[in-house]
């Protein structure tokens, strides 16, 4: 791709100005690194573990050493990590499901959790379709404060309102379709010691996705009951085909396992199917790849707030997801930045993105993912929903090289370069 003198020049400006925040990247990298290095030799992850298994799959000690790498890496007492989940939202929703029961509420304190959330709650969708909501599981929202901070006192009400009902207390880390900050890990550990201090029984539950190997340590390592996430997101690093993972506490994990397979059988079985040395080498990746995205994000930011735009975070600030968001401001605009984006991906670059009813969103979304593995957030990819402010939520980049690409193809689509 050809791009101006103009857009070549801005890329370079941006580059010079963003040198300490790249250097910061790279040390959270490293360090990073080394822990998954680090628990790969603790656990002796060998050849033998890339082996694969049918059936049941009892006894794949690929899969037991995979999840026992996973809870040390993310800080936690014990995981499941499947290929067999299929999302984000599939791993999340098992969550949910098996931690809460009749009776207990659901109780969001960061505000709406991602739109492909409400029909599982219940907050949308037609009735009987096996929500939360139809289970008797109620559902509570405190949003965050203009801030971005958690509303601690309105937190500490309902919690002595509820009492025991208040069985988890949910966390969406990051943004979603939301025009906010991304929560910090030690905002999340913040939140941990203000609940337990009020009710120690209450699990608390978080929404990692798109947060991992951001900072250097996760939800988990700072008290969190339960972190969850998506595999084609930071921590498959690029690798892993499909799956996710649920990381906390033994009890936490226990549950979960009982409604991933059944109860009584939990965590024991599932067969591997080829599948555990993608996820291995994933994982190893995860934080460079994950560096790639950051950069690919700082750069995204300068270039566009220099053209005008409102940016969330500011190309200057620290990050504690991989997504950059930018107020397009009109539906054209919106459309033309996930143009542009899908022009300078590796995968589908002559198709032209546009918006559709995609299944568990409430309006309309134009997503653009030139991606080799099919809707990958951790490759190249932006996506937003049709409604004001009309925001581009961008992530990924496996390479800071084919990012950077992308980056100046959306800003000569949005110039009508």
């Amino acid at each position: 791709m050809i791009f101006s003198k103009k857009i070549q020049d801005l890329a370079l400006e941006a580059e010079s100005a963003l040198g300490a925040q790249y250097k910061h990247i790279d040390e959270v990298a490293f360090r990073n690194t080394q822990k998954v290095m680090e628990a790969f030799r603790t656990h002796r992850v060998s050849d033998a573990c890339f082996q694969s298994t049918s059936g049941y799959g009892y006894d794949d000690r690929g899969r037991e050493v995979l999840e026992e790498v996973w809870a040390d890496v993310m800080g936690a007492e014990a995981a499941v990590v499947r290929h067999t989940i299929i999302s984000g939202t599939h791993a999340l929703s098992t969550g949910l499901f098996g931690i809460l029961r009749p009776g207990d509420v659901m109780y969001s304190v960061a505000g709406k959790p991602y739109d492909t959330l409400e029909e599982v709650i219940g907050i949308s969708g037609t009735p009987g379709n096996g929500s939360l909501k139809d289970f008797g599981v109620d559902y509570e929202q405190t949003d965050l404060k203009e801030d971005g901070t958690f509303n601690f006192a309105e937190i500490e009400d309902k919690l002595c309102t509820l009492g025991s009902r208040a069985k988890m207390v949910f966390v969406q880390r990051s943004k979603g379709y939301l025009n906010r900050k991304t929560l910090s890990v030690d905002e999340i550990g913040e939140l941990v010691k203000f609940v337990k201090n009020i009710s120690p029984e209450t699990y608390v539950v978080v929404d990692n996705c798109y947060g991992e190997f951001v900072e250097e340590k996760e939800p988990t390592a700072v008290g969190a009951d339960l972190i969850i996430g998506s595999l084609i997101k930071n921590p498959g690093g690029g690798m892993a085909e499909t799956g996710g993972y649920l990381a906390g506490t033994r009890r936490a994990v226990e549950l979960v396992s009982y409604r991933m397979t059944s109860v009584g059988i939990g965590a024991e079985a599932g067969a591997t199917l080829g599948q555990n040395k993608s996820m291995f080498k994933g994982l190893f990746y995860a934080p460079h790849t994950v560096a790639q995205a950051l950069k690919t994000a700082h750069l995204a930011a300068y270039m566009f707030e220099k053209l005008g735009y409102v940016v969330e975070p500011r190309w200057n600030e620290e990050r504690h997801d991989i997504i950059q968001s930018v107020i397009m401001g009109t539906p054209e605009g919106l459309c033309a930045f996930c143009r542009g984006i899908q022009a300078g991906s590796p995968v589908d670059a002559y198709v032209t993105p546009e918006p559709w009813a995609m299944p568990g969103y409430g309006d309309q979304v134009i997503m653009a993912a030139g991606t080799f593995v099919q809707g990958s957030s951790i490759e190249l990819s932006a996506d937003g929903p049709l409604r004001a402010p009309y925001t581009a939520f961008f992530q990924g980049g496996l390479t800071y090289e084919s990012g950077r690409i992308g980056i100046l193809s959306a800003v000569a689509s949005v110039l009508g370069e």
